[in-house]
């Protein structure tokens, strides 16, 4: 078992003809996940690394039966494909990999989300994968070993180095999922990891945090109610407040939002934090050990 995808998932992709669409469907079929169409306005009747093409989604989805939808659409199209998908009825998720869409449509898109119980991870998001199974997003497969770790995450680049170290480490995982480095996003820490409290699979979580907004704090209230164990690591201790740190996200504005104080809501819930990215395997050993 795995959580939100698996190896009888099947995606459309929206935007599937332009580059990143393209390049990053044929890497989804090569992992093995159901890449069953693609849409982009005006190349309907086309064909992508063998996916029918359509002018829509809706046209799609009615064609073809999908579970999930995955966004490579520019930002100025972005938030009408999102609507587009969650419109259609035929998905319970989406992946918008799309980044620099703005703050305030994001805010209607989330509420909108919400209340047609649809799963969203991003935007500015590296997609999901279950190991082995299917991976939605731009993820490297490559360094991801099938097992009972669970990560979440609000950075990518930080997911690959702690996966490839726990995957050096002998820790595979079960699930993967990239939240998103926008200030608003779909899915929380907390969403997904209610996910790995139920997933018989999932044994034990990291947990990728970094500064900017409260979703590291509601996780460490969260977390004191599983039964499963959870590491974290919380990147920008040493970032200054009010610059943007890479994503539009990770910012300091007020009381809260520091690392340090991220840090400090963890330990208050007795949640091991790693001091490196490297670390996360050591304290899963111990935790395993005990």
């Amino acid at each position: 078992m795995s959580i939100v995808i698996d190896d009888t998932t099947r995606v459309i992709v929206q935007g599937i003809t332009g580059r990143d669409g393209s390049f990053h469907a044929g890497r989804m079929l090569d992992y093995g996940t159901k890449v069953v169409a693609g849409v982009s306005p005006g190349k309907g009747g086309s064909v992508v690394h063998g996916v029918p093409v359509f002018d829509n989604f809706y046209e799609a989805a009615e064609k073809i039966e999908a579970d999930a939808s995955i966004i490579f659409v520019p930002a100025q199209h972005a938030v009408s494909a999102l609507y587009e998908a969650a419109d259609s009825g035929a998905v319970k998720l989406v992946v918008c990999i799309t980044e620099k869409i703005p703050a305030l449509d994001m805010a209607k898109v989330y509420h909108y989300y919400r209340a047609k119980s649809v799963g969203l991870l991003g935007p500015n998001c590296p997609g999901i994968i279950s190991p082995g199974k299917s991976l939605l997003g731009i993820m490297p497969g490559e360094i991801f070993k099938r097992g009972s770790i669970g990560v979440v995450s609000r950075s990518g680049t930080l997911t690959y180095e702690i996966v490839h170290s726990l995957s050096k480490a002998g820790f595979g995982q079960s699930s993967c999922v990239g939240l998103g480095g926008d200030s608003i996003v779909g899915m929380s820490f907390v969403d997904i990891l209610e996910e790995f409290q139920d997933d018989d699979e999932t044994e034990a979580v990291v947990l990728i945090g970094e500064i900017g907004g409260d979703d590291e704090q509601r996780a460490a209230i969260f977390i004191k109610s599983m039964t499963k164990p959870v590491v974290a690591y919380v990147a920008g201790v040493s970032a200054p407040k009010e610059q943007r740190m890479g994503h539009a996200g990770a910012i300091v504005f007020g009381g809260g939002e520091s690392a340090h104080e991220k840090i400090e809501a963890f330990r208050d819930a007795s949640i091991p934090v790693a001091k490196r990215p490297s670390e996360a395997p050591e304290l899963l050993a111990r935790i395993f050990t005990k």
